[in-house]
C-alpha cells in the first residue's frame, strides 16, 4: 500500500528534521524517512561546542532534542531505505525496500559520506581522536600535536585551519607532492607549525584504548616503518554524496552532488534538497538547520502555488 503525504523528506538529520519542523509548522502532512536512527551523524558526535544555544551537549542528546522539535506539529517517522524517487509532475513517488510513499514535494537531505582509509584503529578511534572535519573537532586538540592525512584542497585547507589550535600539524601524504590548489600549498609551505611526511602509506591509527596517540605508516621509497605521535587524526581522502536512486531527477552534477539554487530548488520542479548532499563550502549542523529552514518554508510555497494551477486550469474551462 502506498502511503501518502503532502511532503516526503528523505533524511533525518539536522537538516531533514528542521525541514519536517518547518513544513508541518505550516499545516501540511509529513513523513520523514532514514534508514537509520534519526539524528544522523550527531549520533556519533561525542559532543558539540559550536551550536548555538549550548556551550556544549553530546551529540545524541541533541539529535533527541531536534527529533522531538520535529515532531511536535505532526510529522511522522517511518524506517525505509530510499531506492528511488519517480516524478510524476505534481506528485512525486518515493520508492524504498518497505513500500513506497507518495507526496506531492520531496526533499532530499541523505548527507554525505566521507570516505574512509579502512585501516586499524580507524574505526575503533573514530570520536576519539580521529576525525573527518576540523572545524567540527579541531578546538578539541589545542596546544596538541596532530596529523592530517591526505594531499587535496580539503586536507591542507583543514590543516592551516588546525594549524591555529594545534601546536604542530603533520601532513601525511602518499604522494610526493600535494593536490591542492598552489595558493593553498604555498600557505601551508610558509606556515611554520605545519610539516609534512611525504610517499607514506597510512598504516595503522594507534593508541592506548581510549584516545588517538600515533599514526604508523610506510615509507614507498624505502620500504621503512615510521611511528608519528599524534593526539589527533584528521582524514581527508574524500568525500561522496548520498545520492544514490536520484540519478534520473536531472538535478545532479558530474560528481554526484545535488545541484540547488539558494531557494534548496532543484532543476525538477518539487524536488528540494539542502545540507551536506548539495554543492557547498562548508558542512556543519549549522549551516544544515539554515537550508532546512529555508526547504521547509519553500516546500509550503511550491504546494501553494500548485492549488494556485488548479484554480487557474479549472477556471480555464
Amino acid at each position: 500500500m502506498t502511503k501518502q503525504a503532502d511532503v516526503v523528506v528523505i533524511g533525518a538529520g539536522p537538516g531533514g528534521l528542521t525541514a519536517a519542523l518547518y513544513a508541518s509548522r505550516s499545516n501540511l502532512s509529513v513523513i520523514i524517512i532514514d534508514r537509520g536512527i534519526y539524528g544522523g551523524q550527531l549520533n556519533n558526535t561525542a559532543e558539540i561546542e559550536n551550536y548555538p544555544g549550548f556551550k556544549s551537549i553530546l551529540g545524541p542528546d541533541l539529535a533527541q532534542n531536534m527529533y522531538e522539535s520535529a515532531t511536535q506539529f505532526g510529522a511522522e517517522y517511518a524506517y525505509g531505505n530510499v531506492t528511488s524517487v519517480e516524478d510524476q509532475g505534481q506528485f512525486k513517488l518515493v520508492h524504498t525496500d518497505d513500500g513506497d510513499f507518495k507526496a506531492k514535494a520531496v526533499v532530499i537531505a541523505t548527507g554525505a559520506d566521507h570516505r574512509k582509509l579502512g585501516i586499524p584503529g580507524e574505526e575503533d578511534y573514530s570520536g576519539r581522536g580521529v576525525s573527518y572535519c576540523a572545524v567540527c573537532d579541531g578546538a578539541f586538540f589545542k596546544n596538541r600535536e596532530v596529523a592530517v592525512i591526505g594531499g587535496g584542497d580539503s586536507a591542507v585547507e583543514e590543516g592551516l585551519y588546525l594549524a591555529q589550535l594545534a601546536s604542530k600539524v603533520t601532513i601525511i601524504h602518499r604522494r610526493d607532492q600535494l593536490r591542492a590548489q598552489k595558493i593553498i600549498q604555498q600557505r601551508a609551505f610558509a606556515n611554520p607549525k605545519v610539516d609534512f611526511v611525504w610517499n607514506a602509506n597510512t598504516q595503522e591509527i594507534m593508541g592506548d584504548g581510549q584516545k588517538v596517540t600515533g599514526v604508523r605508516y610506510t615509507d614507498k621509497v624505502s620500504g621503512e616503518e615510521h611511528i608519528l605521535p599524534a593526539s589527533g587524526a584528521f582524514i581527508y581522502v574524500g568525500i561522496d554524496a548520498l545520492t544514490t536512486g536520484f540519478q534520473d531527477l536531472n538535478i545532479l552534477d558530474e560528481k554526484g552532488w545535488v545541484v540547488t539554487d539558494e531557494h534548496m530548488r532543484t532543476a525538477t520542479p518539487g524536488i528540494f534538497a539542502l545540507g551536506d548532499v548539495r554543492q557547498k563550502d562548508l558542512r556543519q549542523i549549522t549551516t544544515a538547520v539554515g537550508d532546512g529552514g529555508i526547504a521547509g518554508q519553500e516546500v509550503f510555497n511550491y504546494i501553494q502555488s500548485l492549488g494556485d494551477k488548479v484554480d487557474q486550469q479549472v477556471s480555464a474551462k
